[in-house]
């Protein structure tokens, strides 16, 4: 299976590369409009600020590329919010792919921004999850957050429910890191690489 990890200025990529490597796939990490375009499955993850990774974006024509793929896409954490349609984290305009808005999280009385750890998935859409994943703990790190929308897919609390997963057509998404979420988040990239 040719996979492909879109290359940009975001951390976090190289464990999904590892990730992906533990189930026996040897991705490309690429920002070539090319290999994007050929490739069986495409993966946007990634650990940034919103405002200057849609900038790098736009610059190259990744905004243009990502927005037209048509094989299954799967945005992990800041790839997921970049795919949605506006981010208050620096006030931009995002790819619009998902009809939803990204919000910072107001904390309550004893909870923490970023919200960090690990929190367990609820109303879960078995069509993008493998059987089973219904309660299932996964890892998170995050201030932003997108509400539960028509799109969402699964959902977590933190200070209040929000969108854990999203789906639309070939997208795909997942505010939790699902490289680093143990044997659920195995399962659970499994489960796309397979779709």
């Amino acid at each position: 299976m040719n996979v492909a990890v879109v290359k940009y200025n975001a951390g976090n990529i190289c464990s999904v590369d590892c990730a992906l490597r533990r189930l026996g796939i040897e991705p490309v990490i690429t920002d070539d409009e090319t290999l994007l375009r050929t490739a069986d499955k495409v993966i946007f993850p990634g650990v940034g600020e919103a405002a200057s990774t849609m900038r790098y974006l736009r610059e190259r024509g990744l905004d243009r590329v990502i927005r037209s793929l048509t094989q299954p896409v799967l945005g992990i954490c800041i790839g997921m919010q970049l795919m949605c349609r506006h981010s208050e984290e620096g006030d931009v305009d995002c790819l619009g792919i998902f009809d939803a808005d990204v919000h910072r999280f107001s904390p309550a009385a004893g909870e923490k921004i970023p919200h960090m750890g690990w929190n367990s998935l609820y109303r879960v859409d078995d069509r993008m999850f493998p059987a089973g994943v219904e309660g299932q703990y996964v890892y998170f790190v995050h201030s932003y957050y997108v509400p539960p929308c028509p799109d969402t897919t699964a959902v977590t609390d933190y200070i209040h429910p929000f969108s854990a997963a999203l789906h639309k057509d070939n997208f795909y998404a997942m505010q939790f890191h699902v490289e680093k979420s143990g044997a659920a988040g195995e399962r659970i990239l499994n489960h796309f690489l397979n779709l």
